[in-house]
């Protein structure tokens, strides 16, 4: 339910995101989560993506569809999180029509924090915790 997510970002559909169905291609759901997840950790947690120690990868990613979207709709997306682990987090996310309750998509994506050259799991960064503890849901 809308209520439960945390953070919200508008995120427009493109021409091209339609398949040739009418709707707004699966695939593109996926890098919907992307964009929202990674927009977060960037404008919010503070993640340097280009020169800080520690990095976000995704070790798994799920999505279920509910309804269709086509472009030029938009969708508000929401943002929380599952799980907050020592090294990982779980990031859930849902999809809505602009200004609508109804869920088009609902998905999860996994991150391990990693250390940057090595890849060897790190604790999330502290500042990146701290700010993630406003998403976490019961």
């Amino acid at each position: 339910m809308r209520q439960d997510y945390r953070h919200w970002q508008r995120i427009p559909t493109r021409w091209h995101d339609n398949d040739v169905y009418g709707h707004v291609n699966n695939v593109v759901h996926y890098a919907w989560m992307d964009t929202l997840i990674n927009t977060w950790l960037i404008t919010e947690g503070g993640l340097d993506i280009h020169r800080g120690p520690a990095i976000g990868l995704c070790v798994e990613s799920h999505c279920n569809y509910r309804a269709s979207v086509a472009f030029p709709e938009a969708v508000d997306a929401g943002l929380r999180i599952g799980h907050l682990g020592r090294s990982s987090v779980r990031w859930e996310v849902g999809f809505y029509p602009e200004g609508r309750d109804d869920v088009v998509a609902e998905g999860h994506f996994v991150h391990v924090f990693t250390d940057r050259d090595t890849r060897k799991p790190v604790e999330v960064p502290a500042g990146l915790r701290a700010a993630m503890e406003g998403l976490v849901v019961a």
